[in-house]
């Protein structure tokens, strides 16, 4: 067959790859023992798949990463980054920050807790923010060997001071993930700073177009690296050609994306805070917002794409009933969908979703796109002005 003159590499969506003969088996084999990222041979697509690997090569190049490997979805990724540092000669005792993604909390509590016996430490914030001597307090009191982050919090935008409790976690000998999902790479590097590993629901901003599901886990350890490519091969977490394809051309508009959707909503956090309907608006850059110094500290290119925003109302009832006003007076535009990331703007109630978690039901977390940003002011206004006031 002839080589065909083109720059993209193909989807390879072989299940099993031609080893020719004997001699070439035992050497795929034999090289498999020391889990190469980019093998000579490749042998089978749950073990690595040459799309794959092209995917995840351009992802360690946007983090800054030695190395990148993909899954399936966010959690498959988050479950490879804490399952590598599981083992059964030490006893286990994890650090969580509370103000985490909603499904790493669940999948707290239903796997690692109830499922696998884990002794398991969260750390509240106090008055939206984390306080690094209550952090510091508790590494000395419980000593745990991980620690678990999101460099922005969901849906409260709480923005932790990661050099520091990098610091501090390094003194105690504890070994950190960050999940850098909000900020991604383009505003924040954590493995520049120290981390052990930086995960991302890769479904959000890095393909950024809402029609795929993936999650990345990105390092500098190469012994890492060898153990996530084993587990993820022994519990099956590959991600298919196909969806590691048409993230690889995604990628190719990140930075363009990116910076769209930062300035866009650094524009509408300060539209919202000036109108008369809103009671109080959450993003990182605004100076009334708990930790906008630290955000300011340790963010290069603006605070993340996502805006929270509570509608004013004098009870629960009236803010209630103001949110699903607002929500339907958007609907045309500014759709409910229960992601985030995409290249549209799009919405999620806070309380119907979170429940008790966050009991606040005028509060709407607005993913914001890459639209023109007047046209969603806009739109904003227009419901907003109906809405209440």
């Amino acid at each position: 067959m002839k080589k065909v003159n083109s720059l993209r590499t193909p989807i390879y969506r072989d299940s099993g790859f031609w080893l020719k003969d004997i001699p070439n088996m035992k050497k795929a084999f034999a090289d498999e023992v020391n889990h190469p990222s980019d093998p000579d041979l490749y042998i089978y697509s749950r073990y690595r798949n040459p799309t794959v690997v092209q995917t995840e090569q351009e992802l360690a190049k946007i983090e800054g990463s030695t190395w990148a490997l993909l899954a399936q979805s966010g959690l498959a990724a988050i479950d490879i980054a804490l399952s590598i540092f599981q083992d059964s000669s030490q006893p286990i005792k994890w650090l969580f920050f509370s103000e985490i993604y909603g499904g790493t909390n669940t999948f707290i509590d239903k796997v690692l807790v109830a499922r696998r016996g884990f002794d398991i430490v969260r750390f509240t914030p106090t008055n939206d923010s984390y306080s690094l001597s209550q952090f510091e307090s508790l590494m000395e009191q419980h000593k745990p060997n991980v620690v678990f982050l999101e460099s922005i919090s969901n849906p409260m935008l709480i923005v932790p001071d990661i050099p520091e409790i990098l610091k501090i976690s390094k003194r105690f000998g504890a070994r950190v993930i960050v999940d850098n999902t909000f900020a991604t790479p383009y505003t924040l590097k954590p493995l520049a700073i120290g981390a052990d590993l930086v995960i991302h629901s890769a479904t959000k901003y890095l393909a950024g177009h809402g029609n795929l599901s993936a999650g990345v886990v990105c390092g500098n350890d190469t012994d890492l690296l060898k153990q996530a490519i084993e587990y993820r091969k022994l519990v099956g977490h590959m991600i298919s050609p196909d969806d590691a394809y048409r993230l690889y051309d995604y990628l190719k508009s990140f930075h363009l994306r990116i910076a769209q959707h930062f300035s866009n909503a650094q524009r509408i956090a300060e539209f919202l805070s000036s109108h008369p309907a809103v009671e109080k608006v959450l993003y990182p850059s605004l100076p009334e917002h708990p930790t906008a110094a630290i955000a300011n500290k340790i963010f290069n290119n603006g605070h993340g794409g996502i805006v929270t925003f509570d509608l004013k109302g004098n009870n629960f009832t009236q803010k209630q009933e103001n949110c699903n006003t607002f929500i339907k007076l958007v609907s045309h535009d500014i759709h409910l969908i229960p992601t985030l990331g995409d290249a549209d703007t799009i919405l999620m109630p806070v309380e119907p979703v979170w429940g008790d978690r966050y009991p606040y039901p005028g509060m709407v977390r607005l993913s914001i796109g890459i639209e023109p940003p007047e046209r969603l002011m806009n739109v904003l206004k227009d419901a907003l002005d109906k809405t209440c006031c």
